[in-house]
């Protein structure tokens, strides 16, 4: 395809472009025009000495920082913080950040109006610090945030910073930063306590997480092309904690990525498997319910804060593709199947097989989800107390118009819940959105099956 298809289809959707922003490849011809001593790309990159003292600087993979390049200049060495085939920028150059702006002005001529700024948390570089989240990056970020409303005032800023909870957060800056933060935290949690049956943790960070600002919101998601992150979990879980779920991971089929640390060891950065396959069982092994928890994870997603983003693999429930990763010995090709055309139409027309089973079940959750005020990415949001086997919090929309209590059974026992403990409107009509059954005594009883989940409204909108 060209630009034109791209155009064609601005016109019929909203497109998010990722705007790798931290780093190029070193085959690009910026690079190649680096090792030739050439413009554009001559003075891109952020040069350093082995010599100097880098045991400050936060590693998010085990290879060598520095890769030694043969340039007409002769011998240098270049900053490679995710590996010697992605090089690093540099943002002290003016003639680089002019670029981006270029790339950016391109984007929206072509009819894009999301952008994806990847790795952003390590943009500038400065020895002597951990040449992460640095108050020049979030300048940085505040100034591209700036010139997009001065020309696209309905366009929108996405930072993917897949650093702890805490930091990430910072990245919405007194609103004028990110419209939208990937809420890099919630897969490991959720994964961790669909595997444990026990929502503490998932439960104490969400009662952390201030409400987003009007005009911003949360990016939740619970799959991607890369791995699940595990910096995210830090401070939140302990380390044996992760250490069980890394392990049942893998002995799911997953792998493990590693990161470096300033004494040399190396730490698990993120596991990398296809959710669905991480889903497949618990701490105790494989079991029969794939995907009833698969789907409660997503169900789980869709209720909260922010604007629920979908893994393509997710949607068609794709498992494991070991011979790619035998392939390219990538971890992170595990979970980056190529689909056959004709293989997944025929997959998705058998009513038997997982992938149209799962897609059917998610598109009935979307047509739901997408009708109801209450999940609004702004609506608001309350952590409800009803045990560590039953994830549940309420949302209220905006006007006040719509209830939403979402209840979530984590485990794969049945759980009790009394409705007292909700505390239901007794003068209102209550029903569960997903199955439609209708709330009878407002004191009484509800039974959740394993993984099952309710959203009770009080007003339900027709999708």
């Amino acid at each position: 395809g060209d630009w034109s298809d791209i155009r064609a289809l601005a016109d019929d959707f909203d497109l998010m472009a990722d705007l790798v922003i931290n780093h190029c490849s070193s085959r690009s011809r910026w690079f190649e025009n680096f090792k030739l001593g050439q413009h554009p790309g001559a003075d891109y990159f952020v040069e350093a000495s082995p010599d100097e003292d880098f045991s400050l600087v936060t590693r998010p993979r085990a290879t060598p920082l520095l890769r030694e390049v043969t340039t007409l200049a002769g011998k240098k060495h270049v900053w490679c913080t995710f590996g010697p085939d992605q090089v690093d920028l540099d943002f002290q150059n003016p003639a680089v950040l002019l670029e981006f702006v270029k790339i950016i002005r391109l984007y929206l001529d072509e009819g894009i109006r999301i952008f994806r700024l990847d790795a952003v948390a390590f943009l500038w570089k400065q020895l002597g610090s951990n040449c992460l989240n640095l108050p020049q990056t979030h300048e940085m970020v505040r100034l591209l945030r700036t010139l997009l409303e001065h020309a696209a005032p309905e366009a929108i800023l996405i930072t993917e910073t897949n650093i702890p909870n805490r930091e990430n957060l910072a990245y919405f800056g007194n609103g004028n930063e990110a419209h939208l933060i990937y809420n890099f935290s919630l897969p490991p949690l959720l994964v961790n306590a669909l595997l444990t049956g026990n929502c503490k943790h998932l439960k104490t960070w969400m009662m952390s997480m201030p409400p987003a600002q009007s005009g911003t919101t949360y990016f939740n998601f619970v799959a991607s092309h890369d791995g699940i992150g595990l910096r995210p979990a830090e401070g939140l879980m302990d380390e044996d904690e992760i250490d069980n779920l890394v392990k049942t991971i893998q002995s799911f089929g997953g792998k493990i990525s590693w990161r470096a640390l300033e004494n040399g060891k190396n730490k698990p950065y993120e596991m990398n498997i296809s959710l669905f396959d991480a889903l497949q069982g618990t701490l105790n092994g494989p079991d029969q319910y794939n995907i009833e928890r698969f789907i409660s994870a997503h169900t789980v997603m869709l209720a909260l804060e922010g604007i629920p983003a979908f893994y393509i693999h997710s949607l068609l429930a794709t498992g494991n593709d070991y011979e790619k990763l035998e392939h390219t010995s990538h971890n992170r090709s595990i979970n980056r199947h190529v689909w056959d055309a004709d293989e997944l139409g025929s997959a998705l027309l058998d009513a038997t097989s997982q992938h149209a089973n799962v897609l059917g079940k998610l598109k009935k959750l979307l047509k739901i989800r997408s009708a109801q005020p209450a999940f609004h990415p702004n609506a608001t949001q309350y952590t409800l107390q009803l045990g560590e086997a039953v994830f549940a919090f309420w949302r209220q929309s905006i006007k006040r118009e719509q209830s939403i209590f979402a209840l979530n059974n984590i485990t794969d026992q049945e759980q009790l819940i009394s409705l007292a403990d909700i505390n239901l409107i007794e003068l209102d009509d209550w029903r569960d959105l997903i199955s439609g059954a209708v709330i009878q005594e407002h004191r009484g009883q509800i039974l959740l099956a394993p993984y099952q989940s309710m959203w009770l409204s009080n007003r339900a909108m027709d999708a």
